[in-house]
């Protein structure tokens, strides 16, 4: 895939779990371990901000982007 997810290394830097970033974000942590491992095919913008505002980061920071070859 060209996106790639980087949620769980944004999660580590900042100490917080799968559960406490679900509950501060109101997704399930089922919907969040989707995210995590780049199966999901969309996020909302939403949730995408609500993610960033309680990691403290911005987009790029969570997503980027790699050339498939």
């Amino acid at each position: 895939m060209a996106i790639i997810v980087n949620l769980d290394v944004v999660m580590a830097k900042r100490k917080i779990s799968s559960q406490d970033l679900a509950e501060a974000v109101g997704i399930t942590p089922a919907n969040l371990s989707i995210l995590k491992t780049g199966k999901a095919k969309a996020i909302r913008f939403s949730t995408l901000e609500k993610i960033c505002r309680v990691l403290d980061c911005q987009p790029g920071d969570i997503l980027a982007y790699k050339e498939d070859k």
